[in-house]
């Protein structure tokens, strides 16, 4: 779930320029950010267009493709590895990556079980489905879009191929996404309050909130991923608290335990993200990202991500037992099990070559963690 561009001031795109028949790409300048409001008038939303469409920019690395074309299922699941596209319909789904959707929808899952008062009535469902949607496609889609179109300058040179450095669609089609699924989730939520019967309108300023979250992650000046510990943990909150609170607040009372509990959850989730970063060492190098692959090297990198994984989800599970939950402190020791083990299969073998297998392998054990600890909470 993640941020609000209430005031952009503008974007602008470096002209893309031949000269001596060499193609050079000019990095864009940073936008700045204003003291943030809620007035959604049309004057203080303007973002001004580039003097060049983005169509322009080509790519100038041909030998980063992804070979064989890249697989089309990867398109539209928005990793890496995806083939070129020229419908607009599935760039613009690419761009949104559907593959960060099933944490954040999980997430809401866990928070509803937590709250101890979801029933399955046909009203909870439409509820919980309707949550879902405002954390995945909306607010987690724009929080996509948005993170892409700050990285373009980055893409250009890890990714050359993705959708924005590649011109494959337009700086105003990018702008317009944006915007459509920031407002569309912000909608979602507020109307979700009503239905509740809230008082105070807790989801919306949570989605809120969590889009602040992003916006100020991805741009310029604040640009929290420019450090990989501040950046990756509130990544993390993002996938695991935020959502985890929306669903909780949505059927019961969100209380302060819950808060820090899922708070210091969310450093596994800075471990997750962390497995993202391997992949733009290159570019981070290149525009001083101070990720923590850069920061301490990929050998020890590698086993910060594993060790904040693993420690904060055994920690989890010491507190299930102190709190006299054996069974759930057993059932989540028993699902960190084959997550450690994927860890030496893996990830811990070549964190660039294996990450999305190991993510695909390990990280269903750690969302079934987290929906066992929202069912011990919730008793």
């Amino acid at each position: 779930m993640s941020s609000v561009l209430n005031t952009v001031s503008s974007l602008r795109l470096s002209r893309v320029y031949n000269s001596n028949n060499n193609n050079h790409l000019r990095l864009p300048t940073h936008s700045v950010l204003t003291p943030p409001s809620v007035s959604f008038t049309r004057r203080r939303l303007t973002i001004r267009a580039a003097d060049t469409d983005t169509n322009e920019v080509k790519s100038k690395a041909p030998d980063k493709a992804p070979a064989g074309g890249g697989s089309s299922f990867n398109q539209l699941l928005g990793i890496k590895g995806a083939a070129q596209e020229t419908d607009k319909w599935k760039i613009r789904l690419q761009l949104t990556k559907p593959v960060t959707w099933p944490p954040l929808v999980w997430g809401v899952v866990c928070g509803a079980a937590a709250s101890g008062n979801f029933h399955w009535n046909l009203e909870d469902v439409a509820k919980s489905i309707l949550c879902m949607i405002m954390s995945g496609p909306c607010l987690t889609g724009y929080t996509q879009t948005l993170n892409d179109w700050y990285d373009r300058e980055i893409d250009a040179i890890n990714e050359p191929y993705r959708p924005i450095p590649s011109g494959a669609i337009s700086e105003n089609e990018v702008i317009s996404q944006i915007w459509l699924l920031l407002l569309g989730g912000l909608g979602i939520a507020g109307l979700l309050d009503v239905w509740a019967g809230h008082d105070f309108p807790i989801v919306f300023y949570l989605a809120l909130g969590g889009s602040l979250l992003s916006y100020i992650y991805s741009a310029p000046p604040l640009k929290l991923k420019q450090n990989g510990w501040i950046g990756n943990f509130a990544l993390g909150a993002s996938y695991i608290s935020l959502p985890w609170w929306a669903g909780q607040a949505l059927f019961g009372t969100l209380t302060p335990d819950i808060v820090v509990l899922t708070l210091l959850y969310s450093i596994a989730g800075l471990g997750i993200a962390i497995v993202n970063d391997f992949k733009s060492i290159e570019g981070d190098k290149a525009l001083g990202l101070q990720s923590l692959p850069v920061a301490f090297g990929a050998e020890t990198a590698k086993w910060i991500c594993v060790g904040a994984i693993d420690i904060t989800q055994l920690s989890i599970a010491g507190y299930l037992l102190g709190a006299g939950k054996p069974y759930y402190a057993l059932a989540l020791v028993g699902l960190i099990v084959p997550q450690v083990v994927f860890q030496f299969q893996y990830f811990l073998k070549d964190p660039v070559k294996y990450d999305v297998k190991y993510q695909a392998s390990a990280q269903p054990f750690l969302v079934l963690g987290l929906l066992v600890t929202a069912l011990a909470t919730s008793h």
